[in-house]
């Protein structure tokens, strides 16, 4: 992730990061991409099953009706074992992790046990009474996916009614004083609709959103031609930077993220190398401090079956299961090569990204998104829109 408000908008410095010592365990959410010990934030893809029918779903989720492979009762084993390791957020996901019954349940449990607790969600089935209920239970963020205005949302989720849904589910977080805030990924077909997304922070008062960069995984693999060109993404991150900047001149201050793609945090350096030198030397700082990609370190997946990945787009590579083996033990086995390699992924990566005086702050960017574009884990990110003078510095 790179905070475009935290980085741009100075809404924070490195010295908030150094107060807390950069351990995970003792940062506050919002600093927590700045830790140094990089313990890693854990997605639980909790079922495949879900209510609507995405074209770009990376997990590639099936109907609602079936069964879970994995119980409350054994969720709370794999919960009992990421609390002690460390793990300091429990992020569910899905399909929709909603069609559980037992979400509040095992969210409670994470809460329990010093984890903070998320969900990551369609928002059609937050009703009155479950928002009240995920409140209740001490959920720390709901983050709700929204594809533009209803008919482009409502024709990339192939259920109609879905936007007007997803955004009383939002109002419903919002009566319950349940933090919330929107989930975007762009491609083509939607980049129109982002200064929309913009407006809806504004009307509903909505205090985040996570802009992401399209990832050639699962059904988004089809969607590879959708993906924006190198001056398209460029144009889009303007976008981004020019909006928050909006939004906080006008005294509407909102956390604006993006994600999947680290060259992010390099070009808001290099925007502000012209336009405030001292703010650059201090973000610059902050990235070093993100350390860029974290696939297989910072962050890592569990998917419906158990099966443990570096991250929840990469499910082509397991590690093990947590069904069989505790995640504890499975991440830090130095026998597992790929997983090894990725705990310092800047010694291994080629292309563009080996060359790059960057490196240090993006980490060779997305593996995943590399591998499906050439066939190599090592290559480099297609979707790195740096020029050649600027990785260089010529």
């Amino acid at each position: 992730m790179i905070g475009i408000s935290k980085l741009y908008c100075a809404s924070i410095e490195p010295s908030d990061a150094l107060r807390y010592g950069r351990e995970a365990g003792k940062l506050p959410s919002h600093l927590l991409q700045f830790s140094k010990d990089k313990k890693p934030v854990v997605v639980w893809n909790m079922t495949k099953r879900c209510n609507l029918k995405c074209v770009h779903c990376y997990a590639q989720a099936s109907e609602v009706s079936g069964h879970d492979e994995i119980d409350t009762s054994r969720g709370k084993e794999i919960i009992n074992d990421l609390a002690e390791y460390g793990a300091p957020v429990m992020l569910f996901s899905g399909g929709e992790p909603l069609v559980r019954n037992d979400l509040a349940e095992l969210a409670s449990h994470a809460v329990n046990q010093g984890m903070r607790a998320v969900i990551s969600t369609n928002g059609t089935l937050i009703t009155k009474a479950k928002a009240r209920e995920l409140k209740q239970v001490g959920l720390s963020y709901v983050g709700i996916s929204i594809d533009g205005d209803q008919k482009v949302h409502d024709l990339f989720r192939g259920v109609p009614g879905s936007f007007k849904k997803a955004m009383q589910g939002v109002e419903n977080c919002q009566a319950e004083g349940l933090k919330v805030g929107l989930r975007f990924t762009v491609n083509r077909r939607n980049i129109a609709e982002v200064p929309k997304i913009f407006n809806i922070l504004r009307d509903m008062e909505i205090p985040r959103v996570c802009f992401y960069h399209l990832v050639y995984s699962g059904r988004g693999s089809q969607l590879i031609k959708e993906d924006l060109t190198h001056q398209g993404t460029r144009e889009l991150v303007d976008l981004i930077i020019d909006q928050t900047r909006d939004l906080y001149e006008s005294g509407l201050p909102k956390e604006v993220l993006t994600v999947d793609n680290h060259a992010d945090g390099p070009y808001i350096y290099l925007r502000l190398l012209k336009e405030n030198p001292d703010r650059a030397r201090e973000v610059f700082e902050l990235l070093q401090f993100n350390e860029g990609n974290n696939s297989g370190r910072g962050i890592g997946c569990i998917s419906w079956d158990g099966s443990v990945h570096p991250d929840q787009f990469w499910r082509n590579h397991t590690f093990g299961n947590v069904l069989e083996r505790p995640f504890s033990e499975i991440w830090d086995d130095p026998s597992i090569d790929l997983l090894a390699k990725l705990k310092d992924k800047k010694r291994y990566v080629g292309g563009r990204c080996a060359e790059c005086r960057f490196l240090k702050v993006c980490a060779g960017n997305f593996r995943a998104r590399a591998e499906a574009f050439y066939g190599d884990i090592w290559a480099q990110d297609p979707a790195c829109y740096l020029t050649d003078q600027e990785i260089k510095g010529d």
